[in-house]
């Protein structure tokens, strides 16, 4: 349905939109999609940091008894 669409139609389209929609609230729309897209990116960019800082780090070893066996009888 869509496929026919073309140049001449995109900008048919275009001018509809801007007509309806006017100039100020379009640009509007077009800061606050732009924001989206970098807060989108810097939450990606956050969470390969912390995956990677996460993968990094040594295993946790358990802590052992040190303990002689004769003090561990007595408690």
């Amino acid at each position: 349905m869509l496929n026919n669409i073309g140049l001449p139609g995109l900008l048919l389209i275009a001018v509809v939109v801007l007509v309806l929609f006017g100039r100020g609230k379009i640009s509007s729309l077009m800061g606050e999609v732009g924001k989206g897209i970098t807060a989108f990116k810097k939450g990606v960019k956050d969470s390969s940091e912390e995956i990677e800082n996460t993968s990094n780090t040594p295993p946790v070893t358990p802590v052992r008894d040190v303990t002689p066996e004769t003090e561990r009888d007595k408690v």
